[in-house]
């Protein structure tokens, strides 16, 4: 039976922290919570997180959100969450966790990736939709082969949402799950048919009992249990929907539901995608994932720099003095500056480059001369990350020739800056638009729940309806063309700058 009034909560359990947020059925954001994550990182390539921490973070998050927005919690009808997409761990038969959270910026498993692209690299695209890259497939066999007791105790992999979801629900492995907007990181599945393919599991001996039943993201997989209700601040019972990963429930909060679309998701990761109806695996070049979206029959084509966000705030915080420059003054020093900073070029891959793979390939400034300042080298950094986006859509027209990819939506912490989105504008010809509201992840996970819970009937109105317009920017054309050469320079630097660090192991370690 349909109440008077109901409310949605989405959860998004990002790489710095997981937020919360309670929404009406008319998808206004009524109140919000936040919890930081714990990131442990020993060495350079090590880095991972304790499920209990990151499902406590959760709990605390929603209590928050709750609290701030003051609606009675008896009347929250359904939970959505979304997580971390290229990290993996392990339960145990009773859904405790048998390993930690091994994030998806964890560079152990490079040795597996290797093999694994050795062995069967384009039928792993071909079937899986994805290259063997810091993800899945290398990181169980990373946990099989320096942990086998670990790997033993594991009864199923899962994504770090479904492992949350899961506890909450007091849910086993029997009744774990992966939903299929993962399927292109696994390295293991037959993404055209959202299922496990039996022959790359035999390729790489993966145990096939210990891969999870593969689901939407709108199924009901359960309901609080009254333990962590509790430390929610909800009651027990709210139905809980299995949810997707963050990217996916980003381009679906953002209205990505036409083909040809293009969506700059400028977080943690900078992430570039589009939205075909075909599936299309890139074994030519090997650089688009092909992600699912939660809307079944439409597919996301993906690449990403692995801490794109990350290299903005290591600029500021390490090279702009004590104490550290704030955003609007770097801003405002580099949009002084021309394109290209003056014949400065600025690599973003920092651990390495994903897509197409990479892993010895690192950051670097190159060209410094003495005239370059403090934001000449900002500028750098941003020019640097439109300059793969370039590379990005320019494979994307290749495999889908028929399409313009000319619009592109930008959200996440990135969009925020209006030189950063010019300079996207002009480096890729195309027009760039923002959005007011950019919780895109939180509004795709809420409505996510709304629909598998039958709260909500229609997932494009109340989506359209919470995104509000920002500003747009229009490509200059002759900015576009003086970047031209910067863009053909930079691939070129990455090809010489990889054979470098190939040849000299100490400085290619990560």
């Amino acid at each position: 039976m349909k109440r008077d009034k109901a409310y949605l909560i989405g959860v998004d359990i990002g790489t710095q922290g997981t937020k919360a947020a309670v929404f009406d059925e008319g998808m206004r954001m009524l109140g919000t919570g936040f919890r930081p994550s714990n990131l442990i990182s020993p060495e350079p390539g090590v880095v991972w997180q304790e499920p209990l921490e990151m499902l406590e973070e959760c709990c605390q998050a929603i209590r928050e959100a709750v609290e701030q927005s003051g609606i009675d919690p008896t009347l929250v009808a359904a939970v959505g969450l979304d997580g971390q997409m290229a990290g993996i761990m392990g339960i145990d038969r009773d859904g405790e966790a048998s390993t930690c959270y091994d994030s998806w910026l964890d560079m152990r498993c490079r040795p597996q990736m290797e093999h694994m692209n050795r062995t069967a690299g384009k039928r792993i695209i071909e079937l899986s939709g994805g290259p063997a890259t810091f993800v899945h497939g290398p990181k169980i066999l990373w946990w099989k082969e320096n942990h086998p007791e670990a790997y033993r105790n594991t009864a199923r992999f899962v994504l770090p949402h479904a492992y949350i979801v899961g506890r909450l629900c007091g849910l086993d492995a029997q009744q774990a799950y992966f939903d299929y907007t993962h399927l292109h990181f696994s390295c293991l599945a037959d993404n055209a048919n959202k299922a496990w393919s039996q022959e790359l599991l035999d390729t790489f001996g993966v145990d096939r009992d210990k891969m999870p039943r593969i689901v939407s993201p709108f199924e009901v997989v359960g309901h609080l249990q009254p333990a962590f209700a509790q430390r929610c601040g909800l009651p027990a019972g709210i139905p809980m929907v299995a949810g997707c990963g963050d990217t996916a429930a980003s381009t679906f909060g953002s209205g990505m539901f036409e083909a040809g679309m293009m969506l700059d998701i400028a977080g943690t990761a900078s992430v570039l995608c589009s939205v075909v109806d075909r599936y299309v695996p890139d074994t030519r070049y090997e650089t688009m994932a092909m992600m699912r979206s939660p809307v079944d029959g439409l597919f996301l084509p993906l690449a990403y720099i692995n801490g794109g966000g990350m290299c903005i705030r290591w600029f500021r915080n390490t090279l702009t003095g004590e104490p550290m420059a704030d955003y609007d003054t770097l801003q405002a020093e580099a949009a002084r500056l021309p394109c290209g900073s003056e014949g400065l070029i600025f690599i973003p891959h920092f651990s390495g480059r994903v897509l197409p793979n990479d892993p010895y390939l690192k950051g670097s400034y190159l060209g410094l001369d003495f005239k370059h300042t403090r934001g000449h080298l900002y500028r750098a950094v941003l020019e640097g990350i439109a300059y793969e986006y370039s590379y990005y859509r320019s494979v994307l027209k290749q495999l889908h020739p028929a399409m313009a990819f000319d619009r592109l939506l930008s959200v996440g912490g990135g969009a925020n800056s209006a030189l950063f989105s010019q300079i996207k504008a002009d480096v890729l010809g195309v027009e760039v638009s923002t959005l007011q509201l950019g919780e895109t992840a939180l509004i795709g996970s809420a409505v996510i729940a709304g629909m598998g819970t039958g709260v909500l009937s229609d997932y494009a109105g109340p989506i359209r309806q919470a995104i509000q317009p920002g500003d747009t920017f229009r490509r200059d054309a002759a900015a576009h063309d003086r970047y031209a050469p910067y863009v053909e320079a930079y691939l070129t630097a990455m090809d010489t700058l990889s054979g470098l660090y190939r040849r000299l192991p100490a400085l290619g370690k990560a």
